[in-house]
C-alpha cells in the first residue's frame, strides 16, 4: 500500500467538502455507527461527525497519522483484515483510499462484512484531472507527468470512474455512484500552503520523488532529468508570476462517490 505524509493529505484534501450535496447517498443524519477506513489524518472523519449523529470510528494502518484523526474511537488495522465483528456498523465509507491498494476488491468485500446496511467509497480518477494555469508550460508538463505516472504506478489510481463495478464485484446491491468535482484554486493572495508548492516546483520536488514510477511508467533515465529540467524551469516561472502577484492556477480533481448495500441473508417463506 502507498504511503503519503500528513501535509500532502491535507493539501490535496483542503477545502473538499465544502459542499456536501454528493455524500446525500451516505443518509448520514440516519446513521448510528460509522467507520472509515483509511482515514489518514481525519479530513473525512470530522465530515461525518459534523453531519451525523452517530459514533464514528476511524481507522488507518498508520499509527502516526491516526493519531491525528478525530474520532469518537479509533482503531489501528489493515483494510483487507478488519479488526470488527461481522455486522459492526450500519456504513462503512473510505476516502481516496482503494486507489492506493493492491486488491482493492479484497477490502471492499471486508467492508460488506462488517456493515449490516451500507458501504460507500469517495475515489478520484486521476486519468480525468484537469489543470490550467497562468503559466503556458504548466498544464501540459503536468499531463505528461501524470499520464507517465498513471502508466507506472503499482496500483489502479484511475479507480473512482469504475467503483460502481469493483461494488457489483462484491456482491453489493443497489449500487449507485455520482461524480464529484474536486475544485482547487490558486490565486493572490497567496497563503503559506501555495507558496510552500511554487517553491516545490521550482526544487523539481516532484519529479524526484516520483523518478521509480516515472521508470517504470517508461522515461529512461535521461528523460527523467529533462523533465525534471523543465519542472524546474517552470516552477521558477511560477514563482516569477507570484512575486508579481499573477500568477493563477486551477486544478480540478473528479471523485465519484459510489454506495452500495449489503444484501440480506434473510429469506421470506
Amino acid at each position: 500500500m502507498r504511503r503519503f505524509s500528513s501535509d500532502y493529505l491535507r493539501d490535496t484534501r483542503r477545502g473538499m467538502w465544502e459542499d456536501r450535496s454528493a455524500l446525500a447517498p451516505l443518509a448520514l443524519d440516519s446513521r448510528s455507527r460509522i467507520l472509515d477506513v483509511g482515514c489518514g489524518t481525519g479530513e473525512l472523519t470530522r465530515v461525518l461527525r459534523e453531519e451525523s449523529d452517530a459514533e464514528v470510528v476511524a481507522m488507518d494502518a498508520d499509527r502516526a497519522l491516526l493519531a491525528e484523526a478525530e474520532a469518537d474511537a479509533r482503531a489501528l488495522g489493515d483494510a483487507t483484515r478488519l479488526p470488527f465483528a461481522d455486522d459492526a456498523f450500519d456504513l462503512v465509507v473510505c476516502q481516496a483510499l482503494l486507489i492506493n491498494l493492491p486488491d482493492p476488491l479484497a477490502a471492499v468485500e471486508e467492508f460488506a462484512r462488517v456493515s449490516a446496511d451500507l458501504v460507500a467509497c469517495v475515489e478520484p480518477d486521476n486519468s480525468e484531472v484537469v489543470v490550467e494555469s497562468s503559466v503556458a508550460a504548466e498544464a501540459p508538463l503536468a499531463k505528461r507527468a501524470r499520464d507517465t505516472y498513471i502508466a507506472g504506478v503499482e496500483t489502479d489510481v484511475t479507480l473512482g470512474s469504475g467503483a460502481a463495478d469493483l461494488f457489483a464485484d462484491a456482491d453489493l446491491t443497489g449500487v449507485e455512484s455520482r461524480r464529484y468535482e474536486h475544485e482547487r484554486t490558486v490565486a493572490p493572495p497567496y497563503d503559506e500552503a501555495a507558496l510552500a508548492a511554487a517553491k516545490a516546483k521550482a526544487a523539481g520536488t516532484r519529479i524526484v520523488e516520483q523518478t521509480p514510477t516515472l521508470r517504470r511508467g517508461g522515461l529512461s533515465a535521461t528523460a527523467v532529468d529533462e523533465l525534471k529540467n523543465e519542472w524546474r524551469s517552470m516552477g521558477r516561472t511560477v514563482v516569477g508570476q507570484m512575486g508579481e502577484r499573477t500568477y493563477e492556477r486551477r486544478a480540478v480533481v473528479p471523485f465519484y462517490v459510489v454506495v452500495g448495500r449489503v444484501a440480506s441473508d434473510e429469506t421470506g417463506d
